[in-house]
């Protein structure tokens, strides 16, 4: 019986050995095509009323606001005080004089910040913010899962150790002392042994259940239901909800950050958050999982009785439309020019 297996030796995080080129950052771009392609294929279908180019704008923002909103989050709250000691490296992209990028971004800050921009965006130029942000909610959980894959090949964010069959090892997992009696017992179990008595244990890969259920099955539910929301906002409220909810299970699974542990014990317990210990202790993702499941529901019954809920299924005048509409005018103004010359 396959007790666990391996890290895949040949999937390193750069796409080109010695150049700064990474598949992570690779899986960002990925992510965001994925969305924009999503996005500009529910406008068209709807014919809902924005132009291409407002559309890219849109998405630049939000982009550029989901970038920032990711990293200050992931500086301030999960790195400890390094950062509020010297911020300037928050968006430093070298560290000890070699390339780098922006070590760590956390989704919670990038919703907060990529939202942001879509309500001021939407205010700006006069579109349904309801409506904007239901067509963008559809469009980024299946963008995410090319994020979480980014984070596997990197070999991060694994999760809790275990002696299931769903285990993996991590070359990066920390090594852990024989002289603890549950690393012991796992280790016996799985028949893993080291002369140094230190031994990297499997790990639950958290990253790939977060790729499948926050990204294609939150997605599939969302994608079905797009075109029968019963009122505006309802596939955000879907989407904020059943991230949150999807996300604080697989949490229960994930390592909480070293230095961060729980921020809540309702249970005290002597083994470290590497392994499984109570339901009732929680990380710091699962406090603003927590926070996204609540905002979710209050959305879903803020929005169904805000004035002009009704949604609008098919859009009698969207850009496609407007520009025929143009171009049949200028052909027109052509044929008439072309007859009056005849004559």
């Amino acid at each position: 019986m396959l007790l666990y297996v391996n890290f895949p030796s040949w999937l390193k995080p750069e796409i080109v050995p010695f150049l700064p080129i990474r598949w992570y950052g690779l899986m960002y771009i990925v992510a965001f095509g994925i969305a924009w392609m999503l996005c500009r294929y529910q406008v068209r279908e709807r014919n809902f009323p924005v132009k291409e180019e407002e559309l890219s704008s849109l998405f630049f923002w939000g982009i550029l606001a989901l970038i920032l909103g990711a990293r200050l989050m992931a500086a301030l709250v999960y790195s400890g005080d390094i950062y509020y000691r010297e911020p300037w490296r928050i968006f430093w992209p070298f560290e000890n004089g070699r390339f780098t990028g922006l070590m760590g971004m956390s989704y919670h800050g990038g919703v907060i910040g990529a939202l942001a921009a879509v309500i001021i965006y939407s205010i700006k130029h006069k579109f349904d913010m309801r409506e904007t942000g239901d067509i963008v909610a559809a469009g980024i959980p299946l963008g995410y899962t090319a994020g979480r894959l980014g984070n596997f090949i990197n070999g991060e964010l694994y999760g809790r150790v275990t002696a299931g069959p769903l285990g993996m090892i991590f070359p990066q997992a920390e090594r852990l002392s024989l002289d603890k009696s549950w690393v012991a017992d796992i280790a016996a179990k799985l028949g893993i042994f080291d002369a140094s008595g230190f031994v990297n244990l499997p790990r639950h890969p958290s990253q790939l259940y977060e790729a499948f259920f926050e990204g294609i099955v939150l997605w599939c539910i969302i994608w079905a239901l797009r075109n029968k929301k019963p009122f505006k906002g309802f596939l955000m409220g879907i989407y904020i909800a059943g991230y949150g909810l999807f996300r604080f299970v697989i949490e229960y699974f994930r390592e909480p950050d070293a230095d961060l542990g729980y921020r809540i014990t309702l249970v005290k317990t002597e083994l470290p958050p590497a392994i499984f210990s109570s339901l009732w202790n929680f990380s710091t993702g699962q406090l603003f999982c927590f926070a996204m499941i609540l905002g979710g529901l209050l959305w879903l019954l803020i929005a169904a009785r805000l004035p002009n809920a009704t949604p609008v299924r098919i859009y009698p005048a969207g850009p496609d439309s407007e520009e025929k509409a143009k171009t049949a005018k200028k052909e027109a103004r052509k044929n008439r020019r072309k007859t009056r010359r005849i004559r």
